[in-house]
This record gives structure tokens, sequence and C-alpha cells, in this order.
């Protein structure tokens, strides 16, 4: 009788969960797929219009699509657009390097940078950019032998010793890097085999109006008109291999780069995205969804509101500070607004309740299983604990971004080494040659810091923590604390004013003079003492304790995903994103969120015209020149219906780090460049909706409209493949 009953569960659950907590799975629109594993799609790609062969997308010799994608750097992704190694990526990923390019006299973020010809193309130091040229299950190479039940620790002292050697292995055998990492949680093991190029220049980068067009307003919403671009070009040795810079090095010549097509799209047209999607957590139980949506989702947003609102009143009222922050603040600002949406999106979905009706059709049939005997307890463990971590979690996230957030705090950990050096017995010139060495190897963080910027954002931080987390406050800040009166502002105004980091010179002065009895002057300084009462409470309160429930949770989250490849054995699943190749798909089409009017699919030029604003600090304000091509209709080959398209939407599912990637139509070819997700569809990361989640993506032809009429840079079109 209970047997039947369990059945009767399981088959209306899953019917009900069919229906509604995974709508996308019978669309084919949900999922960021292996490459090498597409042969599985085929029939739905097909069906949503695909016309190239899938052994086109991806093959190991060369001549696939796959051989004109990269990781941009470590987080992005590009795409080759001609046969000298141009390569296409989002401005917002090229930031970084164009600030370290940036200064007094030359301001590419106000101003922009086109290059004339290949000679004013600028070297990027520390960027890079990674083929993956194959890539290979080899599962069956590294778990035989390995129980599925076996605890984390032996697990990985054996799976760390079979990796390294056939990483071995295979770079012996191809001459080229291996890396191997998990998929489902550590069932699945695939190597990529990759090549990095480390001479990368500078050629195309749009100014901030064009380029962040809307700022924070407009990140992570619809509709968009961001020219979110910037151009860059691979360089290689004499045999068109990797090489550090030289000024001798050539062009690189790939063996495939996209083909540009400027004819457009429609509505309902299929379309692809081919990139490296960051992290994802489709898979995970409610109790640990519900600590994003209940626990670490909240407490960011809070701590980064006042960070934001810092800076930007620093960097409003001066460009020297604007420019020190502007990538910083770009970086902070996009997790900010993206949680925001993701914790509407959830709420929308009522996400957490999906995932527990799930579960209940999950745990109906685990009672019924012998050979998979661990399920059964599975999710009462996983949610016995969830909860035993939630206040770990609360306290962690506090110290991340409310404490961690305070730079000077952050830089405490210099005051440690020098510390160190004392506590080594190091004298004379060999301790003040190492302190000198320590202080000058903080030029970068100096170079992008301003003291009285971050002493206001520690004044609101400060008393934020003790506010939220009173039951653990270590005894000097506590006292401290209290010594201020509880004023944020008193404390931080003495903290900068006596810090030996809060002044780079004073830092090095005293670095210099320093001899063996002067290590007092360096634990004494109350930027070090607030970080050694900070680190010690995480070291003591939290590290080891959150350090097990991770082990843990991955140990659990393993077999729980093992089990639901079994429990829906007849479903293809994909893996949750860790920054590897990876292939989204799905169509062209327009959203209506809640409790809002429908989104047509498409933006263009008048829209970001109508929208310029010079009276205000917002980020509205169009470039003159684009205003005055607006105004003359200088559009040449790019216009359409008299305007120029700007950005649209489709139903790809996309995550971090897919920023910069090709989005391409049915034949393979380049349409646009994708930069962004819908806020309401940001959830994405953890459950997908395929009414709300879209990814933003630029058009080719604004693309291109920029380089040509508004940066001058035409000569760039004359290596690129266009087609109507």
């Amino acid at each position: 009788m209970l047997k039947v009953n369990n059945q009767w569960i399981i088959f209306l659950v899953n019917v009900f969960c069919l229906s509604f907590f995974q709508p996308a799975a019978s669309s084919a629109k949900e999922g960021m797929w292996i490459p090498a594993t597409l042969a599985a799609q085929r029939d739905s790609m097909k069906a949503l219009g695909l016309e190239i062969p899938i052994e086109e997308i991806y093959n190991a010799d060369g001549s696939g699509l796959n051989g004109a994608v990269v990781l941009f750097g470590r987080g992005c992704t590009g795409e080759l657009i001609s046969s000298k190694g141009l390569v296409l990526t989002n401005h917002h990923c090229g930031y970084g390097t164009v600030q370290g390019l940036s200064g007094p006299g030359h301001d590419y973020f106000l101003n922009g940078f086109f290059a004339r010809g290949m000679q004013d193309e600028m070297p990027c130091p520390g960027l890079t950019v990674t083929f993956v040229r194959r890539m290979e299950n080899v599962t069956d190479k590294l778990l035989p032998g390995i129980s599925d039940t076996l605890n984390d620790s032996a697990r990985n002292a054996m799976l760390v010793f079979r990796i390294k050697g056939l990483e071995r292995e295979y770079e012996l055998k191809t001459g080229l890097d291996a890396t191997i990492k998990p998929y489902f949680e550590g069932n699945q093991y695939w190597v990529a085999l990759t090549e990095t190029y480390r001479d990368i220049r500078l050629v195309a980068f749009p100014p901030n109006g064009i380029g962040q067009f809307g700022g924070d307003d407009e990140n992570w919403v619809w509709p968009r008109h961001t020219g979110d671009f910037s151009v860059f070009r691979i360089y290689a040795g004499a045999d068109n291999k990797p090489a550090s810079y030289s000024a001798s090095n050539k062009p690189y010549q790939p063996n495939r780069h996209f083909n540009i097509n400027i004819s457009g799209y429609k509505e309902g047209d299929f379309t692809m995205v081919y990139g490296f999607p960051g992290t994802t957590a489709e898979y995970i139980s409610a109790a640990q969804l519900n600590q994003v949506y209940s626990i670490t989702d909240p407490i960011a947003i809070k701590a980064r509101t006042i960070r934001l609102q810092q800076w930007d009143d620093h960097m409003n009222d001066s460009r020297e500070i604007f420019l020190k922050y502007t990538s910083k603040r770009a970086g902070i600002a996009n997790g900010w607004k993206k949680w925001q949406g993701e914790m509407l999106g959830l709420e929308v979905n009522d996400a957490v309740a999906k995932k527990k009706l799930y579960e209940q059709g999950f745990q109906a049939w685990a009672d019924t299983q012998r050979e998979l005997a661990y399920a059964r307890t599975l999710l009462a463990t996983i949610n016995k604990e969830a909860e035993a971590a939630d206040t770990l979690l609360f306290l962690d996230q506090h110290i991340r971004e409310d404490l961690y957030g305070i730079e000077l705090i952050q830089q405490g950990v210099v005051l440690e080494n020098m510390i160190a050096c004392f506590r080594a017995g190091l004298q004379g010139s060999a301790l003040s040659d190492t302190l000198t060495k320590l202080a000058k190897g903080l030029d970068w963080f100096y170079k992008n810091y301003d003291a009285a910027t971050d002493q206001d954002v520690c004044a609101k931080l400060l008393p934020l923590y003790m506010k939220k987390c009173k039951r653990w406050k270590p005894e000097y800040y506590a006292a401290q604390f209290k010594k201020f009166h509880h004023r944020g502002s008193k404390w931080a105004g003495y903290v900068y004013k006596n810090s030996l980091l809060a002044d780079h010179q004073r830092l090095l002065s005293a670095a210099g003079k320093a001899g063996p009895g002067d290590s007092t002057l360096f634990m004494n300084d109350p930027a070090y003492q607030l970080y050694e009462g900070i680190t010690t409470m995480k070291k003591e309160k939290v590290g080891e304790r959150i350090a097990e429930y991770a082990s843990r949770r991955h140990y659990l989250n393993r077999l729980y995903m093992k089990a639901q490849m079994a429990y829906e054995h007849s479903r293809v699943f994909y893996p949750d994103a860790n920054l590897t190749l990876r292939v989204a798909y799905g169509q062209v089409k327009g959203m209506k969120p809640h409790d809002a009017n429908e989104y047509s699919y498409q933006t263009n030029l008048d829209q970001v015209v109508d929208l310029d604003d010079t009276s205000s600090l917002r980020p509205f304000q169009v470039p003159a020149k684009l205003k005055e091509l607006h105004a003359h209709k200088d559009y040449g080959r790019w216009a359409v219906n008299g305007t120029v398209p700007v950005a649209f939407i489709a139903s790809n599912h996309t995550s971090g780090g897919n920023s910069g990637s090709p989005v391409l139509n049915a034949k393979g070819e380049l349409i646009g460049t994708n930069f962004d997700r819908a806020f309401e569809g940001t959830m994405s990361d953890y459950l997908f909706d395929p009414n709300l989640c879209r990814n933003i993506t630029v058009d080719i032809r604004y693309t291109l409209f920029i380089i040509d009429k508004f940066g001058g840079a035409s000569w760039l079109l004359d290596e690129m493949d266009i087609r109507k």
C-alpha cells in the first residue's frame, strides 16, 4: 500500500513540476551546454531554426566556431572578427585595462580611443586571451574505484593525484595547456586543452557616454541603450604562437573568425550564445536557495548601497577621484544591481516554494530506492546542515561586505607582513629594505585610492556592522567604538589621521627608517589593530566552521545531483556554469515583466538621443559628435528605418562570464555581442523563467556604426567579413 501511494505521489508531483517548476525544458531555451555534447540538442536546435550542422559549432580540428571564441582576461568572453586577430568584447570587460592606460591628458573614459592604424594600437600589460582547442570527457579515467559516498577529503586526495597526472599526460601529448574541471558537482570531469596569448593591444574603446550610457540606472535593465563594446587585437610570435610583448610580434592569424551579418533579425529568429558563463547553481536545495534570498543577497545590497553612495559623492566632485574609482565602482555596482533583480525574480517566481514542491516528488521517489539508499535521507541532512549554517553565513557576509568593504582594512595585511619581518629577526638594511619593498608593492593600490573617500565609507560601514552583529564584537574595536560614543565619523577620523596606511609617503618613510625597536609603531597602528581584530574574529568564530560547512555542502550536493539525475532519468541535464566553454540557444523575443508593460525586442539611436540629459550628473549624457551624427542622419550603411539599431533581447540562458560573448544567427554569423540580462530575469543563475529571462545584446550594426562614423576607424571594417 505504501509503495502504491508513493508512486501516485511521484506521478502527480512530476506532472506538476514539469509544467510549473521547469517550464523551459520543453522549449529548449534553458541550458548552458558543453559544446562537445551538442549532438543531443540537434533536434531541438533545428526545430528553433538552426541552419548549420552541429559539427560546425564545435569540433577539435580547428575549423569549428569554437576556434573563434576566447576567454577574455580572467572572466569575460571575446570573439575573433577578422583574419588579423581582431577581438570584439564588452566595454566593461576592457574597463580595468583601459583604466590602467588612462590618466591626466589621456582620459579614454571621457574621450574614447580609436586607433588610426596598427601603429597606434596600445599594449595592455597583463591582459590575456585563451583559446579552447579541444574538450574531452575524462570521467572514466578519473573516477574508477572511487565510491560515491567516500568523504570529500579522501576522495579529493585521490583525485588531485590522478588529475595532475592526467593533465601532465595531455600537455606532453598535445603541447597545449590542460585543465581538468569538475561538472555536475564532481560527478563528471572534462579536460580543456587551451592556448593563451599574452600580447594583447587596445584598438577601439568608445567613451563612457556610449559604452556605459545609462550607468547604474540602465544596468541589468531592459530596455537598454548602451554601446557596451570594445575592440582589441591579439599579437603572436613569428610562428603564430603565444609570445610575450615585442614590437616585432605580428597580428595573430586564426583558423576561424566570425562572419558578420548586418541584415538584421526579427522576433522569433534563432539565436545562439557562445562563451564562458561563470557560476550558476540550478540544482541546489530549497534551503540553500533561501540562504541566497534571505541572507547573502540582502546583506550585500545594503552594504554596497552605502559604499556606492560615498564613492559617488566624491567621484562627482573630482575628475581625479572619478578616474581612480570608476573601474572599482563598476565592479561593485554590477553585483549590487544584479542581486536586487535576482531577489525580485526569485520572489515573483516563488522560487523557494517551487524547490520545495520539487523536493516532495524527489523524496517520494527516494523512499522507494534500494540501489541509491543514501538518497532517502539526503534532503533531511541537507536541510539540517543549511539551517545550522544560517548564522555563520549571516556573520561571514557582514564581515565581507561591511568590514572588508573598507579599503584601508583590506590593506592591513601589508602591516601584518611588515610585523612578521620584525618577528623573523631581520635587522639593519635587510629589515629596512624588506619593509620598503613591501610598502612599494602598494604602488598599484595607491594609484587608485583616495583616503578621504575611504574614510567616509568607513564612517558608515563600521556602525552598520556593529548594529547588525552585536553578538560578535572583538574586544579591541568594540572598546574603541564605545570610546568614540558610537559615532562612526569620529572613529574613522581617528583611524585615518593616525594610520600609516592612509598615506603612502608616510608609510614609505616609516618603512625606510625602521629599526628593530620600531615594531610597536606598526603593531599599534589603528588600521592594523582593526584588521587584526576582524581577521582574528573571522578565523575563530567563522573561518573553520564555514569551511567545514562548504565541504559538507559540496559532498551532499554531489550526491544530490547524482540522485536528481537518477530521479529524472529521461531528462538531458546541463551542468552548472563553471567558467568553461558553453553554448546556449533561444530566440529573439520581447518580454512582459511582472506588473509592467510589454517591451519590444529592440532599441535604437533615436531613443538614445531622447534620453540625453546634460543638465545633471545622471549618466545619460550623449557625446556631442553622436548627437551631431543623429541630427544629420549621417548613418551610412548602418541605417535601418531612419535610425540605427542599438540593442536587442533574446531568450538565451546566460550568466556572468558571458559578457562579450558572440550572439549568432541560424547560420553561425555574428549579429551582436552579449552584455547583460534583464533585471527581472537575473535569478536565472538559480531558476530559469522563459517569460522573464532575457539576455541583452549590442546590435553589431551599432558597434560598426560607432567604429565607422563616430570613431573614424573605418580601416578596421576593411579586415572584417561583413555580409548582408
